[in-house]
């Protein structure tokens, strides 16, 4: 839900904006790779060249630096921890104005110095099935054959 939402916004909007990242699954990638990574990944999104960052704090001034006085897109998909919001958008001044920053997360704690929230509302069941179809199906709706098979 929250994925398939941030996707949609970054795919209708992005042509709107020059410098953009979307940041796929963060607290996977974190797991994985750390937080220098992303930001590496941020970084080299917009700027193209991959830039060489030693340690997180190294990496939040290349982007407070570099992106302050661009107007940039950078949608965080799935965080969930405080230090990889701070690490990525820390604050607002680290970029420029006009910039959109979005970020999905179960844990709203995380929200506290944002500028709007915006709660997932689940789907209704024909919601649900229509989202998957266009998705899975490459249609808005099934065809009888799913529906007979379905649960």
């Amino acid at each position: 839900g929250k994925t398939t939402a941030a996707k949609a916004i970054y795919n209708q909007i992005h042509p709107n904006f020059e410098f953009k990242s979307f940041l796929d699954d963060v607290n996977d990638t974190t797991s994985r790779h750390g937080l220098v990574y992303l930001q590496k990944k941020l970084i080299s999104d917009i700027l193209n060249p991959m830039s060489e960052i030693s340690n997180d704090v190294e990496g939040i001034g290349q982007i407070k630096d570099k992106f302050s006085h661009r107007r940039v897109l950078v949608i965080m998909d799935n965080i969930d921890k405080k230090e990889q919001l701070d690490a990525i958008a820390g604050n607002h001044d680290w970029f420029g104005p006009g910039s959109r920053i979005i970020i999905t997360t179960r844990d709203k704690h995380l929200l506290l110095n944002v500028d709007k929230v915006y709660p997932a509302q689940k789907l209704k069941d024909r919601e649900s099935l229509e989202l998957f179809s266009w998705h899975a199906l490459g249609n808005s709706w099934p065809d009888k054959k799913y529906l007979e098979h379905r649960i």
